[in-house]
């Protein structure tokens, strides 16, 4: 259930259509589901504004389709990552109405209401190299019906391509900063502009990068003030952070009823 089914619910009750101890019924369900051996948290969008996505990697095709089953029940929607070709072939008999993106290995089962508008979301990745990670942002951010700028291949070692979409970057109502390697983009980009920038490091690069650790460090010890860090490889992650700080400060995309008089 989402925020909107829910004011729908509270508004019948309050207009006498329907009993209350129907909707107490209906509410039983509201903090989870369980299915199998998943406890679906169908509540998490109502507290935070973005629902409970699958993290498919390590679970069974059983598990993930149970959850995917009790999240769509829930919310019209679902939204599952790091999901195999082989996997995805599958939930794409299961559910045909999805969709599948090799790239960010996202799977897909409609959309998100949009709750509020917000300038684009810039998505930023220092190489191609780093894409999947980029595309695993982005799309996430679609999923819940955010505008995204994606902006490709502008790392630090041809600095003059990603100032050439300064005036992108600066327009932007945050920024999402991918990077592999060294990880020096994000703190470019913390100089450069005002919106909050979030950095993502990824595990691409050589011997000495640690599978990304080199470039976690980089970005945690960034000079760019009020730089945030994510996780290696987190797309998913960098793109709720961005969710639940718009969620706060973007204006509403539906009128907001009156605050009843004192």
């Amino acid at each position: 259930m989402n925020e909107s089914k829910l004011r729908e619910l509270l508004a019948q009750v309050s207009e006498g259509k329907l009993p209350p101890d129907q909707a107490l019924g209906r509410l039983r369900t509201l903090p989870f589901a369980e299915a199998g051996q998943v406890l679906a948290d169908t509540h998490r969008v109502i507290r935070q504004g973005f629902p409970e996505a699958v993290y498919a990697e390590g679970k069974s095709l059983t598990q993930t389709t149970d959850a995917l089953t009790a999240l769509v029940a829930a919310h019209s929607c679902a939204l599952a990552t790091r999901v195999t070709p082989d996997m995805a072939a599958l939930l794409l008999q299961r559910f045909p109405t999805g969709s599948y993106d090799g790239v960010s290995r996202l799977y897909r089962i409609g959309q998100m209401d949009r709750l509020f508008k917000a300038s684009p979301v810039a998505v930023v990745c220092a190489g191609t190299s780093d894409l999947p990670i980029a595309e695993e942002a982005a799309q996430t951010l679609e999923f819940a019906g955010m505008k995204v700028n994606r902006i490709t291949d502008v790392g630090v070692a041809g600095l003059h391509r990603l100032l050439a979409r300064l005036d992108d970057l600066r327009s932007a109502s945050i920024v999402i900063a991918i990077a592999g390697m060294e990880g020096a983009l994000p703190s470019v980009l913390g100089g450069l502009v005002a919106a909050p920038v979030i950095a993502v490091p990824t595990s691409v690069g050589y011997g000495a990068n640690l599978n990304g650790i080199a470039a976690l460090l980089t970005m945690l010890n960034s000079c760019a003030s009020g730089l945030t860090v994510v996780n290696i490889d987190n797309g998913f992650g960098a793109a709720v952070a961005a969710m639940r700080i718009l969620h706060l400060t973007a204006r509403p995309e539906r009128p907001q009823e009156p605050s009843p008089g004192l």
